[in-house]
């Protein structure tokens, strides 16, 4: 249910609706935009359908949220959410561009791409410390030796980090090092995993499943933000289909879906997507022209010697001139990078 109310609601009355809807069982969450201050009340809708929410003074008036998710619908806050991590941000005019490699192998490699993607604009740093793998015999990770050199780099460059948690033991180490966390597409639907992060105070990249509908993503980033996070990044990575072309099939079209549907910033990570880096640049303007809020893009400075997914990396001079090249797509549709 959202409570909207009046512009001249003052904090006495906000504070006493609060209460009030707090009193019947239900969370209270509120959203104050630039014109209105709305506040959801998350439960069950059907017991407050007996309770006078507008004869209460300071509301205008009640709706309800037919959506499953309430959080993160565009019902419940109209405008788009800027997550802020240091000086950039995800959700602006600028588009975000996380680069770097998939997993983090040594100090002084992870360093050097650091600096090149730096160099060529972009603004966040990815790499994995903790790897899922399919094959168990696969390179898992440095862990938080990894973590370490993730650091390091971000001290030698300024780049905010990007990496990925598994395992709920390991939230707290990660949140450490970390400046945003990343849920891999595996982890989409681990609740547990979902519930323990949205307690955590650092924002949440959420990687849409393997298979996954728009709706259970959806419903995966209500229960990060149900648990107080409300700085969660959708990101769209690709999904499984009879088609074998690509490592994955790119849906697109879950961007503008997305920005009708949420606030939350939405995110493609072509290189995951297609697996292949011939294919990376094409389907990263396409993200742009479709509304994309940012790209992770995988970059390494020898694919050929690189512990995990080294076909779809593109190397650093690719990546500078691709940047140069997604530059005017983004002002076309009113961006920057």
């Amino acid at each position: 249910m959202i409570i909207v109310l009046r512009p001249d609601a003052t904090r006495e009355q906000k504070d006493h609706i609060i209460k009030k809807i707090k009193s019947l069982g239900f969370q209270a969450h509120v959203s104050e935009g630039t014109e209105r201050t709305i506040i959801g009340a998350i439960g069950d809708e059907a017991a407050l359908q007996a309770v006078p929410l507008e004869a209460i003074p300071g509301v205008e008036k009640v709706l309800p949220i037919l959506k499953p998710f309430k959080l993160a619908s565009r019902d419940f806050r109209p405008e788009n959410t800027i997550v802020t991590v240091g000086k950039e941000t995800i959700g602006g005019k600028r588009i975000a561009i996380v680069a770097g490699p998939c997993a983090v192998e040594n100090k002084t490699l992870l360093v050097e791409i650091a600096k090149s993607v730096k160099d060529a604009g972009a603004n966040f740093l990815r790499g994995g410390a903790f790897k899922p793998r399919t094959s168990p015999y696969a390179f898992q990770g440095l862990e938080e030796e990894g973590l370490k050199y993730l650091a390091d780099a971000r001290e030698r460059t300024g780049l905010p980090i990007v990496t990925e948690v598994m395992d709920v033991r390991d939230i707290d180490l990660i949140a450490r090092y970390a400046d945003i966390l990343q849920i891999g597409a595996r982890n989409m639907q681990n609740f547990r995993l979902l519930k323990e992060v949205g307690l955590c105070k650092k924002p949440i990249l959420l990687k849409r499943g393997i298979s996954a509908t728009i709706k259970e993503w959806l419903m995966s980033a209500e229960y990060i933000m149900a648990g107080g996070n409300r700085d969660v990044i959708l990101c769209e990575r690709g999904i499984r289909t009879y088609e074998t072309a690509t490592r994955n099939t790119l849906d697109l079209s879950a961007v503008p879906v997305l920005k009708q549907m949420t606030h939350l910033p939405v995110v493609v990570d072509p290189s995951h997507a297609v697996g292949k880096w011939d294919l990376v640049a094409p389907m990263a303007k396409a993200a742009i022209a479709a509304g994309a809020d940012g790209l992770l893009i995988e970059v390494h400075s020898n694919p050929e010697e690189a512990l995990c997914d080294g076909e779809q990396s593109l190397k650093p001079k690719a990546f500078k001139q691709l940047m140069e090249e997604m530059r005017p797509i983004a002002a076309a549709v009113g961006r920057e990078i």
